[in-house]
């Protein structure tokens, strides 16, 4: 069984989900969307997967990352990603993900994109 974990922390009012392992079928379980989900219902509307520890990625893993992308857009927040291989981030290209989910190459790039576009976006 594929199996990745899932730790969570905060940068003022960005939530930081580090990822690690494969994102694949058998793996994570839905626990990413499920975090999400949760998370929103706190308040919490800015997010970052930081995929620096995720060497692998199946289109199950993409659709994960697409219905989290999904959640979070419905609530009126944002997702970005960080820190992905290059594998990952030629496989969102392909995939056309990178057009929709923006990626970049640091966490803290990926957090300091939250202040120049969507000020006033706030833990409630």
């Amino acid at each position: 069984m594929i199996w990745t974990q899932l730790a969570e922390r905060r940068h003022d009012d960005v939530v930081i989900l580090d990822l690690l392992g494969d994102i694949a079928f058998g793996g994570l379980d839905e626990r990413l969307v499920e975090k999400i989900v949760q998370l929103l219902g706190q308040g919490w509307l800015k997010f970052v997967l930081n995929l620096a520890n995720i060497p692998y990625i199946d289109s199950w893993g993409l659709a994960e990352v697409v219905k989290s992308f999904t959640e979070v857009q419905k609530r009126g927040g944002s997702l970005r990603l960080c820190s992905a291989h290059k594998r990952i981030l030629k496989l969102l290209k392909i995939t056309r993900l990178s057009d929709v989910i923006p990626s970049f190459e640091s966490e803290e790039e990926a957090v300091k994109s939250f202040r120049s576009v969507e000020p006033g976006v706030h833990k409630a």
